[in-house]
């Protein structure tokens, strides 16, 4: 839903964490070498990296649909070895046990922190993922040193995955239960626009996309052009550091 309230206005900013804060797509990469050097050179996803991460962003939507209640670790481990058939090397359960749980290690990007700590300044900052608790309690204690989100709703929690319009609502009902902050004062900051900013217009939440994407052609992000009558987000930055930036400006001139 968009909006011409100034940012500041907003009390809560509730975030996507893996691609808007984690650097979800180089820790999938990174985990998928094992498939990747199986592959023979003359294959045509052999070092694709968008090709590859595509590849097991569909066969994790498929597991997502199909299993709506399980686990992440679980519908990633799945994923991966669904994948490896496609591709048709090999991914013993060890294997795919390993990727479920490589969560933990993928690594938030250089901006995160910062940015984080200059926001909880103005907001307070809540945590909508498609993760399990055991997975995102690894990120919180190993990438994030700890930082104090004032609330953390995970898939696990909910019982679906975005963009289940399910997620958004049990969001908006705990922000107001839990946090006092009202539908009308969130603001949903996410990179994804098919897990996020369809279904926050959907259901009429102010949302700013995170672009990301500098370094190396996003994945997750979307093609603006495919989905522009299906999301209504009010900002773009394209990270975290330069929405803190353009908050603290806000705040200044205010």
């Amino acid at each position: 839903m968009a909006t011409t309230r100034p940012i500041t206005s907003f009390k809560a900013l509730t975030f996507d964490c893996y691609g808007t804060l984690v650097d979800w797509e180089s820790g999938i990469y990174n985990n998928l070498q094992p498939l990747n050097q199986q592959l023979a050179d003359s294959h045509p996803l052999k070092n694709d990296r968008l090709g590859l991460l595509r590849a097991l962003v569909r066969h994790e939507g498929l597991v997502q649909a199909a299993n709506p209640t399980h686990l992440y670790h679980a519908v990633l481990a799945a994923a991966y070895g669904n994948l490896a058939a496609e591709l048709g090397v090999s991914a013993d359960d060890e294997a795919k046990t390993k990727f479920g749980l490589g969560v933990g290690d993928w690594t938030i990007y250089p901006d995160t922190l910062d940015a984080l700590k200059r926001l909880h300044r103005h907001f307070k900052l809540v945590i909508l993922s498609n993760v399990d608790l055991d997975s995102f309690k690894r990120t919180l204690e190993k990438q994030f040193q700890g930082f104090p989100f004032d609330a953390i709703y995970t898939a696990q929690e909910i019982g679906s995955y975005k963009p289940d319009l399910n997620n958004f609502r049990y969001l908006i009902d705990h922000c107001d239960k839990d946090l006092d902050v009202k539908k009308e004062d969130i603001l949903h900051t996410a990179q994804s626009l098919h897990h996020d900013h369809v279904p926050a217009a959907q259901i009429g939440l102010a949302s700013v996309w995170i672009e990301r994407g500098e370094e190396i052609e996003s994945v997750m992000g979307g093609d603006p052009k495919a989905y522009e009558d299906k999301v209504s987000y009010s900002w773009k930055y394209r990270n975290m550091g330069q929405m803190a930036d353009a908050v603290d400006a806000a705040a200044k001139d205010a």
